[in-house]
């Protein structure tokens, strides 16, 4: 077997053919994969793959990994509310590491350094001593303001909330003065935690805006002399964190502890949503530990003790706390990123994480940074190629690994740059196309499964099953909640024709919108089912696929239904997007989108295809033959998904400016902003639709 392979690996570096040995690449392929099958990474399903839900009597379809017909509300009888998960955690692991960052050593490393499950609890009930010491009352009525970036302090603070059941509410860095004003008003939030001395200043900076705030805790507590003199003049009390933990430690937990129970509010998570006020999205202890039930659905990446996670997604949402909450459920360790980005691939290269909560655009990157690479060399590509089919073919038939030929000799080094270690990632937030989920299941060797859901719902309502090597959908619905799909007429959606909106009911679905029971009634109906405005249908094998999005979708002049997020997913799939907005109204007939493009890819195509070198991003951007480049893949990618003619988009305009958080084109959530991305790009809208030099789609319009 090894001999062939070096034969055909030998005919590739040299250049010659393999079919002058009677040896085609793909018979080798189908051999090495067969022969694979019965290895230790052959994954039993989870639940019969032909057939993966069963439906209810109401209509609605639960996971066949529901033996009845209810739905889970935990995992762990002794882990019942957020309070008990972190202790159970620590008699997990017998008082393991349990949060860690990284710290400059006197040598000049910067290893991860980690305090234990008993040391977190411990700083988590002194911190919430102090609070009781300054005037904070225990009980629900009490909202403890969190505006930092991921870090231990984080996890600590949270946990002092639900000592004496306090409600926790994150505040977002890029929502403003005003909206971050409504958020701590709207609740009465007296104390805010900061991580940085210009978040605290911020704060106090438009302390007229904030009535009800009187405390401020610092986690940056270097040369705060400024701080002071800003907090005096405010009349607010400021503390350094080590401060508020040295007077719980004075108090000596003189305070009992009031538990939560799980029927008690946990978080109060703020959805600045695409338009509008924001919306408190209320979650019990309850909710968050049903949801996170979905760790039933990990047997072959089963956590342990000796599993740590990345947190580097904002814990501002319930999809990294939901992920957190699953690694203490096994007395797992979180290590926490440095802050930036940029720095990202160092940090997962320190702590070499088992475990990852991921979104597209993550993914998405390290397939368009592999692909250039590849693609600068012939050999490198043809091998790519071959590894590619061959744990392609491994996948088909439920097999995961990372011990290889394909892994050893092609994909290594993308696996080292992750680590290692990986076993598992969950993917969400936002689609993620089929290529690009097959192309880092086989590069990563690791179980990569997809949820879906919102934060009504804490974070997931459904999940692809471990080792289903299918792609294009977004699985079961967890074993904590039902799925069903409603008539949406006006749209020509009908559950006769299997589509329809969807909805969902569970132990997991939220208490409703704080103070705000109209939005409330508009989402939650009066059965229970919270109606999420996608489309989903039921493919064959019982699994949910969303395929558009109700609220989105506008007419264009010819009458015909357009929704745009649909064509966004379609189109991120030119190898040349990264990120898109797509624009039509009842006025014009056709659709532009504003296109922002893999610079790097970009500036290395517009040298080879056309000889353009030495521009700038802007300039290459306004290049119509690099808007012509572009626009032949958007027409291929729009030929093979099979986006109906009107679908297509008959103008673009390349902005080298991302969509950003910071730029308040994408919510903290990462969705875009339309009305937003409308407003920014209004110039470039009208000039498309007014000029009447446009670059067209070559492909037919039918």
């Amino acid at each position: 077997m090894f001999n062939t392979f070096k034969l055909i690996l030998s005919h590739i570096v040299n250049g010659r053919n393999l079919r002058a040995h009677n040896l085609p690449l793909h018979v080798f392929i189908r051999s090495s994969a067969g022969n694979s099958a019965s290895s230790p990474g052959k994954i039993i399903p989870l639940v019969d793959p032909a057939m993966q839900t069963r439906v209810l009597p109401d209509g609605s379809r639960i996971s066949k990994y529901n033996k009845v017909d209810e739905f889970m509300r935990f995992s762990y009888p002794d882990a019942k509310t957020l309070y008990e998960t972190i202790r159970r955690g620590s008699r997990i692991s017998e008082n393991g590491a349990m949060l860690g960052q990284r710290e400059k050593q006197r040598d000049g490393t910067e290893p991860y350094v980690w305090i234990s499950y008993n040391e977190a609890i411990d700083r988590a009930e002194n911190i919430a001593q102090a609070f009781r010491r300054i005037g904070l009352n225990p009980g629900q009525g009490t909202f403890i303001g969190i505006f930092s970036k991921n870090c231990p302090e984080w996890v600590i603070t949270e946990h002092a909330a639900y000592t004496f059941s306090n409600v926790l509410v994150p505040l977002y860095e890029t929502l403003g003065a005003e909206t971050s004003a409504f958020i701590i008003n709207h609740t009465e939030i007296e104390l805010v935690v900061c991580d940085t001395q210009d978040k605290a200043k911020t704060l106090l900076h438009n302390i007229e805006k904030f009535p009800t705030l009187k405390h401020i805790v610092c986690i940056d507590s270097n040369l705060l002399s400024e701080l002071r003199r800003l907090a005096d003049k405010a009349e607010i009390n400021l503390y350094t964190f080590h401060e508020l933990h040295r007077l719980g430690v004075e108090v000596k937990k003189t305070s009992p502890h009031v538990p939560p129970k799980p029927e008690d509010l946990a978080t109060i998570c703020y959805t600045s949503g695409t338009t509008g006020i924001p919306k408190g999205v209320m979650l019990t202890h309850g909710n968050v530990i049903a949801d996170a039930t979905i760790v039933e659905y990990f047997k072959y990446s089963e956590y342990t003790p000796t599993d740590s996670m990345l947190s580097f997604l904002p814990m501002a949402h319930m999809f990294e706390r939901v992920m957190q909450t699953t690694i203490m459920l096994k007395g797992g360790r979180i290590g926490f990123f440095r802050g930036d980005i940029q720095l990202l691939i160092d940090d997962i290269q320190a702590l070499q994480p088992s475990v990852m909560p991921v979104v597209p655009r993550v993914l998405n990157r390290l397939y368009h940074d592999v692909m250039l690479q590849v693609s600068k060399s012939p050999i490198k590509k043809l091998l790519f190629k071959a590894a590619l089919a061959y744990k392609t073919r491994l996948l088909q038939d439920w097999v995961i690994r990372n011990d290889t030929w394909a892994d050893k000799l092609v994909f290594k080094k993308i696996r080292e740059k992750f680590g290692g270690r990986m076993k598992l990632m969950v993917t969400g937030s936002a689609p993620l196309s089929s290529e690009v989920l097959t192309f880092v299941r086989c590069v990563l060797g690791c179980v990569i499964v997809e949820g879906y859901g919102l934060m009504e719902c804490v974070a997931g309502a459904t999940i692809t099953i471990e080792g289903d090597p299918t792609a294009g959908h977004v699985g079961i619905p967890a074993p904590c909640n039902a799925v069903k799909l409603i008539d949406v007429p006006e749209l020509g959606y009908f559950t006769s024709d299997g589509k329809g909106e969807v909805c969902i009911r569970g132990t997991n679905v939220f208490e409703g919108y704080y103070k705000n029971e109209e939005q409330t009634c508009e989402t939650l109906d009066a059965d229970g089912w919270l109606h999420t405005g996608d489309i989903g249908t039921w493919t064959d094998f019982g699994v949910l696929k969303i395929i558009d999005r109700k609220k989105h979708i506008f007419k264009l002049a010819q009458g015909e239904y357009i929704a745009p997020e649909k064509i966004e997913n379609a189109y991120i799939r030119s190898r040349f997007i990264i990120q898109s907005f797509v624009y039509g109204d009842s006025l014009e007939e056709f659709l532009v989108a504003i296109i922002v493009p893999d610079m790097a890819l970009l500036q290395a195509e517009a040298a080879q295809q056309l000889g353009i070198t030495q521009v700038t991003p802007e300039e290459l951007c306004r290049n119509p033959q690099v808007k012509s480049m572009v626009m032949l893949d958007m027409g291929n990618v729009a030929r093979r998904i099979g986006l109906q003619g009107f679908e297509q988009v008959r103008k673009i305009c390349l902005s080298a400016e991302a969509f950003t958080i910071e730029n308040d084109l994408l919510t903290p959530t990462m969705k875009s902003k339309r009305p937003k991305l409308q407003e920014h790009f209004k110039k470039e809208i009208e000039e498309m639709y007014n000029n009447s030099e446009h670059l067209e789609n070559k492909l037919s319009h039918s």
